[in-house]
Order: C-alpha cells, then sequence, then structure tokens
C-alpha cells in the first residue's frame, strides 16, 4: 500500500497540467463509481494540498452539478421519477432553501445529486441553478479538502458533535411556512 501510495504522489507530482484535469474528470465520473463526493474532495487535499486541492473540487463539483442539470433536462420522464422518489422520500411540501441545501451538501452520506434535484426545484433555470450549485459547493470542497486528514483522524464524539450541530443548524434555517392544500387538509370521502 505504501509503495502504491508513493507512487500515486510521484504521479501528481511529475504529471504536471495533467493530473489536475485528470481529477477534476474523476469527479464528472464519481456517480459511476458511487463515490461520495467527500472521499474526492478529501483526496484532492492530501494529493494537492488545501488551495489547489479546494479549487480543483470546486471546479469538478460544479461541473457535475451543472453536467447533472444537462442530463435531467435532456431526459423529463427520468426528472419526473426522481421528483416522485424525492416526494415519497422527503414528503410533498418539503422544500429546502438555499442555506440548507449548502449544509445538508457537508452531511457525507445525504446523495449529492438528490440536493442537486432540490436546488434544481427552488431556482428559475440554469444560470441561477448554475451560480447557487456553484456557492453550495464551496464550502464543501473547502471543508474537506481542507481538513481531509485530520477529519479521519476524529475520534466518534466529534463526529457525533459535530452532526448534531449540523442538525441544529438546519432546524434554525428551515423555511417557516407549510403551504397545504386544501384537499389535502380535508379528503373528501367517496
Amino acid at each position: 500500500m505504501e509503495v502504491a501510495g508513493s507512487y500515486l504522489m510521484a504521479f501528481v507530482e511529475t504529471g504536471g497540467l495533467f493530473a489536475p484535469i485528470l481529477f477534476i474528470g474523476f469527479h464528472l465520473l464519481r456517480p459511476l463509481f458511487f463515490l461520495p463526493v467527500v472521499i474526492i474532495c478529501i483526496s484532492g487535499g492530501v494529493l494537492f494540498g488545501a488551495v489547489a486541492g479546494t479549487v480543483y473540487s470546486i471546479i469538478g463539483i460544479t461541473l457535475s452539478s451543472v453536467f447533472f442539470y444537462g442530463v435531467i433536462r435532456w431526459m423529463p420522464q427520468t426528472l419526473n421519477k426522481l421528483l416522485n422518489v424525492k416526494k415519497k422520500l422527503l414528503g410533498e411540501h418539503s422544500r429546502f432553501t438555499m442555506p440548507q441545501i449548502t449544509l445538508l451538501r457537508l452531511v457525507p452520506f445525504i446523495h449529492f445529486h438528490l440536493l442537486s434535484l432540490c436546488l434544481i426545484e427552488i431556482t428559475g433555470g440554469f444560470k441561477d441553478y448554475a451560480k447557487s450549485s456553484l456557492l453550495s459547493n464551496i464550502p464543501l470542497a473547502l471543508i474537506y479538502t481542507s481538513i481531509g486528514q485530520s477529519l479521519s483522524q476524529l475520534s466518534p464524539v466529534h463526529i457525533m458533535a459535530l452532526l448534531v450541530a449540523i442538525l441544529c443548524l438546519l432546524y434554525v434555517l428551515r423555511r417557516k411556512e407549510i403551504i397545504i392544500k386544501w384537499h389535502d387538509f380535508f379528503q373528501v370521502s367517496t
């Protein structure tokens, strides 16, 4: 394992421009391998350092989000199916705000493209989606790239404390109104 790690570091150091392009391309292929975004961001911090790894991760994650938007708009039946799955998972009247989606992206076990789907619902078009996606991806890339190695060394108590803090912030930043349709509230029996 140590030999493979040193070989990888030597490849990155001598790779020049090819290594960052390969890393950004790996962000685009990440959904095909069912890898979490967090793992790729952490590896970017290990391979390229905090600053360069953050920049490459932001570029890769944002391109992945834009690619997802293009695929979903190209296949409207798949969009409807995904919206039905989202409705079953999260409820019919749940809509997240932009700060909530940004915080939820920090939780490693929540699906990245499910949150992208929520972002598609609250944005007006491609330009607004791309801007919102970029802004919601910056904290994810910055945090997991910067403290990637130290994150793996945290104790389970610290991890649970961080998750509880994120859940409390999600509750505070929630949308304060719920819209219930008249026919949903008063169900008519036939």
